[in-house]
Formats: structure tokens, sequence, C-alpha cells
């Protein structure tokens, strides 16, 4: 080994006394993949998966999280992503980093794990310096899983983004039914989670980890081979081999389920500007196409996220002195996406319906050998407890006021009407500011803004304590509460028995008033076409 450093170590030299950025060393043989052949190879990169196999979830969450801010870019392909703050990592736009990027299952929904991903990264104080606190700069895509072998309504939630942040580490990943590829399938196969990596001649390392969800399939019809396997890397697929041609009818088949996504992060320690960033993540979609046929098909939201942990002097696009090295840096990771698509294929294992690829060609996978405990890697199932634990956490926020107690906020509240019949306005309350109209008309509920009288109107800036409904009524017209929208709220959580984990309701919200609202436009439109009558009736004629 100490042969192989003294060359690396003289050319870190040679390199730093020229003024060229100096990546930081792996302690691993260049052409090869790194020591666990992982994402997390590159330094400055830890992975982080949790997920539930136990009915009704068959989903999870894998977070890449960088410790030190990290320059990214994304490029998303297909036509159905569902992603979050991909803006942030455009070239144009200012935002330095990213502190994490979250790989995740449940679609849509799953995007929501995020804010647990915020919430850890917050309280260990990374993140964009804010006022007092900071901002944590987490972007994420999802794969859709909803209803693949779990309930459609069992899916992640903040405290599962939490949990996966909380588990992220250096060292082995963990591969196959994982994380974020919990619920994935591909190609008609059952897929999951891969990872992979290379070291470059100059020391730097490549890396990529994957959730494979494709429409497309990852075996090529021909012989029934995974399309990766011809882009193996020393030995690195253990024994894989073209399967019979008995086992190979019929043919491979893309996916009949219109909805996939397959996602990826794509790493270096080489210091890229954020445009370098973004060519790295674009070039290594040629890395799925290599495996994955069709790819980026209109069910597939297909999103890559290129991070470079790398520190000095950044390799940028237009700097023709830096093209050699940069495309070196995006072919391998194109290269080693591919090789990570493979790994996910051939950790799978068969759940439910959904067939792994070694058990749809057991002759292929016959001599495979598994990896050693020592490299698997640790992904910890999400149960009951953990759970409520991470969610106590998350809700140790400070309580929001109750309306019944004094503040400091003069447009909402309560007061009383003036009794002035033409123009009443309210006093002060304690709280805010409420007006009323009529005869008599105090305002005389603090919570809707009720007036009364036979024309009266009471106007309130806020809702009941319990936010329940905004109307008001008098015994001649309509009085209607302004400053909010009519607002009640329902939400239901089932109970969970012990040990299991339960399925989140939906919530319904209903809006009322607005009825309300058009009666009394209409009566204060009446009220003034007669007033404007009788004073032209009492204007002397010439």
């Amino acid at each position: 080994m100490k042969s192989r450093l003294v060359p690396l170590l003289a050319g870190a030299l040679a390199l730093a006394a020229l003024g060229a950025p100096t990546p930081a060393l792996a302690a691993d043989t260049p052409g090869l993949p790194g020591r666990d052949n992982a994402i997390t190879d590159v330094p400055g990169v830890q992975v982080g998966q949790v997920q539930s196999t136990r009915a009704p979830y068959l989903t999870g969450t894998t977070v890449v999280h960088t410790p030190r801010m990290s320059v990214t870019g994304v490029d998303q392909r297909g036509g159905a992503p569902a992603t979050k703050e991909t803006d942030l990592l455009d070239p144009l736009n200012s935002n330095p980093g990213v502190n994490a990027v979250m790989l995740g299952g449940s679609s849509m929904y799953g995007l929501s794990a995020a804010d647990g991903v915020i919430r850890w990264l917050e309280e260990r104080g990374e993140g964009v310096p804010v006022g007092s606190g900071v901002a944590p700069i987490v972007p994420a895509a999802d794969i859709y899983d909803l209803g693949r072998g779990g309930d459609f309504k069992a899916r992640t939630s903040p405290a599962w983004g939490y949990l996966a942040a909380e588990a992220a580490q250096e060292g082995p990943v963990r591969q196959g039914v994982v994380g974020g590829g919990t619920g994935a399938r591909a190609g008609g196969l059952k897929g999951g989670v891969g990872t992979a990596s290379v070291v470059l001649d100059d020391g730097v390392v490549v890396g990529a980890i994957v959730v494979v969800n494709a429409a497309g399939s990852p075996v090529d019809p021909r012989d029934c081979s995974l399309f990766a396997a011809r882009y193996e890397l020393a030995g690195e697929f253990r024994g894989l081999r073209t399967p019979k041609a008995k086992e190979c009818r019929p043919p491979a088949q893309a996916d009949a389920l219109p909805m996939n996504t397959t996602i990826a992060v794509v790493a270096t320690n080489a210091p890229l500007e954020k445009a370098a960033a973004a060519r790295m993540a674009g070039n290594s979609q040629d890395g799925l196409a290599r495996a994955i046929n069709p790819i980026h098909t209109l069910g597939d939201g297909d999103t890559i996220f290129g991070v470079s942990t790398g520190t000095g002097t950044p390799l940028r696009v237009n700097n023709p002195a830096d093209s050699r090295r940069l495309n070196e840096i995006f072919n391998a990771a194109a290269e080693t996406l591919t090789r990570a698509v493979g790994h996910a294929m051939l950790n799978a294992h068969t759940v439910g319906s959904a067939t792994s690829y070694c058990d749809r060609y057991p002759s292929s996978c016959a001599k495979l050998t598994a990896l050693p405990p020592t490299k698997q890697g640790k992904a910890p199932e999400v149960t009951q407890s953990t759970l409520a634990a991470a969610e106590q956490k998350l809700n140790s926020a400070p309580p929001i006021p109750t309306t019944d107690k004094p503040d400091n906020h003069p447009t909402t509240g309560s007061g009383t009407g003036d009794p002035d019949p033409t123009a009443g306005t309210g006093d002060k309350g304690s709280t805010g500011t409420t007006a009323g109209t009529g005869d008599t008309g105090p305002g005389n509920d603090p919570a809707a803004g009720v007036g009364t009288g036979s024309e009266a109107a009471g106007l309130a800036g806020a809702s009941s304590p319990d936010h329940s409904s905004f109307s008001a009524a008098s015994d001649g017209a309509t009085a209607i509460a302004a400053g909010r929208l009519p607002e009640s709220t329902t939400a239901e959580v089932a109970d969970a028995s012990e040990g299991e984990m339960a399925v989140p309701a939906a919530s319904e919200t209903t809006y009322t008033g607005f009825g309300s609202a058009f009666l009394l436009t209409a009566l204060l439109a009446t009220a003034g076409l007669a007033a404007a009558l009788a004073l032209r009736r009492r204007r002397p004629t010439a």
C-alpha cells in the first residue's frame, strides 16, 4: 500500500505547488472501487436509511448527509417528478450549497419527510446562518410506491426523515429493499437501493447511490442479463452470470405500471462550481440510460443530484484548462451510477408479487456470493416506539399562545360596538378592534363580530378561539366577520395498537360564510343607492 501512496502524495504536492485544487486522497487503488464500493467512499458523505416492511407499510427514506455544506446541482428528466427545493440548485440562483439530500418513498406525500431532516440539521446548527438560527438546505426527490405492497395511506412523515438523518454515518451502505427503495419496482421486478464508487488516477473519488423504481427494464431482453453487468468493475457483482436460455422466456419487459421514477445522488470530492455539479448530474443520466431501457418516460420523474464535497479552487465548465479533469469526473459518475443500478437489482429480494431478479433468473445468481456482514451496512426498521420518540422531538417547538390571553397584536381580537346608528366604530379591545353598525349595534360577539339592530353589522379581525366558523346575523340583516377566511378544520388519526404503526387519515377542511358576504355587499349597495336618491330629491331646483 505504501508503494501506491507515495506517487499519489507526490502528485498531490505537485498539484498544490501549481495552485491546483487538491482533493482528499482515498486509501484505495486508482481505477477500482473504493473501500466500501459505496457513495460514502467520497470524503464528507454520510448515508442514513430507515424503512418499514411490516404491514400496512412498505416504504422508507434515504438521506445523503454532508456535514460540511456541499455545492450541489440537479438534473431532472422524465415527465412525472416529485421533487422539493430543486430550484435552489440552479446555477443562476444564490444558494451556496446543501446540507443533505433526501431520496424517499411515498411520492408527493413523502416529501414531508424532508421537514424532519431539516429539524435534525437545525438541532446540530447546520444550515445557512439566518438571524439567530440556521436554515438547513435539503432538496428531495421521491419515488411512486403508493399501494405497491403497502397500504396507499401508509406513508412516510417528518419523523421518518428525522430517523433517517439520525442514522446517517460513513462506511458501508445497506442495499436492496431498504430506505427510499423499500417499495420500489423496476421493469416488473423488485427494485431497491444500490450504491457504488470508483477512485480516479489523481485520487479523486466518485460515488453514486440510486433508488431504482423504473418504468423501463434493467434486463436485456436478448439474454435476460442485467444491462449493468457489462460495466462490472473488479468482480464486484460477485459471481453473476448470464441466465440459462430456458429461463429467458418470455423475455423481460418494461413495467406496465404507469407511474415510476428512478432517483439518485452522484458525488465527488473534487471541488466543483455549481454549474459543474449540475453538469455532472446531467451526464450521469447517461448512466441510467445504459442500465435501464426505456428511460425518462412520461411516467418517470428521473432526478439526479450532483454533489461536490471538495474544497479549494473549483473546477469550472467554462475554463478550458479544467475540461479534461471534468470530463473524467463526469464519465466516472455516469458509469458508477450504472453499476449502482446493478447492485440495487442484485441486492433486492422478492416482496409479495414483486419478484427479485435472482428469483426470476435463478441460474444467473446460482454462484453469487453474499457481501460479508462488515460490508452490508445498516438500515434500522421504523417501529412504533422509534416513531413516537422522533415525533416527540419534532413536537417540542414552543406552543402557539391561546387566543383568550392578551397579546400585542392590535389588528385581531374583539371590542364593543359604537352605538352611532350611521357609522359605528368599535373600541379597541384587549386583543384587537371590532366595528359594529345599526340602530343600537354593539358588536356583542367578540368571536364572530356579531352586531345587533335593524341593520347591524359587526366586523372582527380574528376568528373564534377554536377557529370553528365566521358567521353573524341580526334580526334585519346579516353581519359577517372580516379579516380571515371562514374556516373549520377537522383531522383524524387512527389509533395504533402496541407494536403496530397507525395509518394517518385524510384531513378535511370546510369553508362557510361566503353567501353572507354577498348578501352584506348587496345590502350596502342598496343602502348607498337609497341615500343618493334621497339626497337628489332634497337638492333645490333652479
